[in-house]
């Protein structure tokens, strides 16, 4: 097996640069849209029209201002792919991730945030299923997991 001593990188560009979205299973994208948008403030690209019987919608975060750019990287990365309707996505609503063994349910995705006390008690007003609290002095710093409105389970942590 090789190390990664053994391993040299190649000086050039890299080949990987990031992750540009997360494709989320949904019964009914425009509903799930509402739920994104209250929660995470996240907008719809306008790829897709926003309209009951949508099957898909890309989902964008705003910047630090709460602005959401028109041109760039930023514009794009990352972003919520919301995949509903044709293909059979609607029959893995809240199933995507996988559980281990000991019955621990491992999220489909983690999002940082700056503010992770602020974002739980927003999703506590709204609603939002939290599956677990925030730990004190926990070996990761501040997490929690909660699930959409679909049942597809993610993390929010404040690294």
């Amino acid at each position: 097996m090789r190390t990664n001593e053994d391993i040299k990188p190649e000086e050039r560009m890299e080949d990987i640069t990031g992750i540009t979205c997360i494709y989320v299973p949904v019964n009914d994208v425009y509903e799930s849209i509402k739920w994104y948008q209250q929660n995470f403030g996240c907008q719809p690209t306008a790829h897709n029209e926003v309209k009951p019987g949508m099957e898909i919608a890309i989902l964008r975060f705003p910047d630090q201002n709460g602005q959401f750019q028109e041109a760039g990287m930023r514009s794009t990365v990352p972003a919520i792919f919301l995949m509903g309707g044709g293909g059979g996505a609607t029959q893995a609503a809240g199933s995507y991730g996988f559980t281990y063994d000991n019955g621990y349910r491992q999220p489909l995705a983690c999002f940082i945030t700056p503010r992770i006390q602020e974002m739980y008690n927003r999703f506590k007003e709204n609603g939002v299923n939290i599956i677990t609290e925030i730990p004190e002095n926990g070996p990761v710093g501040p997490i929690f997991s909660f699930t959409d409105l679909e049942g597809n389970l993610f993390e929010l942590w404040q690294p």
